[in-house]
């Protein structure tokens, strides 16, 4: 059964923030909030009637308005023109506010709430779809990476095999090489003396 929402209205950075939520917590993740706004008086529960009527009328997504107006909420606000520090729009924010909390209450409808229950089910499901859409395309770029770093890792395992077997090559050539040199100054040095002692003969 769909849960009943409820309108829970923050300030973040440069903006009014207010989502139809069924709960605090579901409120906080969809801000992406690090801490309890509420437990801090950073959050409430919205009571304006217009508020309430713009955040039910897209329920789990978060609506933005220049921080200090009273403009419309939408998804996608501009930024607000006027931050200077003069403290006006701070006294005449919070008048406003005093007087939209004195506005009636419009009447309950549970058709209404029920369809905007259904509608927050929907963008959840939808917002999950597209987060295991994005984990998936990450998935395959990771492993994607990974199979070029394998491959790389392989050529280079291949080249430096086949380098070691050159270099080992190499020195049992040269290896062969030395001991031909070694062979071949014994026999000089026996040829030589052979040599020698046969010229002592000759001259003696």
């Amino acid at each position: 059964m769909a849960r009943k929402l409820k309108t829970y209205q923050t300030s973040l950075g440069f903006y009014d923030q207010v989502i139809a939520a069924p709960s605090m917590k579901a409120a906080l993740e969809a801000w992406g909030a690090d801490s309890n706004l509420f437990h801090q008086g950073a959050a409430k529960e919205s009571h304006d009637p217009d508020v309430i009527a713009a955040a039910m009328a897209k329920p789990g997504v978060v609506l933005r308005r220049p921080v200090g107006t009273e403009r419309p909420f939408s998804e996608h606000a501009e930024l607000p023109t006027d931050l200077g520090g003069s403290g006006s729009t701070k006294v005449s924010r919070k008048s406003k506010g005093s007087k939209a909390n004195k506005r009636p209450s419009r009447p309950v409808d549970k058709a209404a709430e029920r369809k905007a229950a259904l509608a927050y089910e929907r963008e959840q499901r939808r917002r999950e779809l597209e987060r295991a859409k994005e984990e998936a395309a990450k998935q395959k770029e990771r492993e994607r990476r990974q199979q070029a770093v394998n491959k790389a890792q392989a050529a280079l395992d291949e080249a430096e095999q086949e380098h070691e077997k050159r270099v080992a090559a190499i020195r049992a050539e040269v290896e062969a090489l030395e001991k031909k040199s070694q062979t071949e100054d014994a026999r000089w040095n026996k040829e030589k003396e052979r040599l020698k002692a046969a010229l002592r003969r000759a001259r003696g």
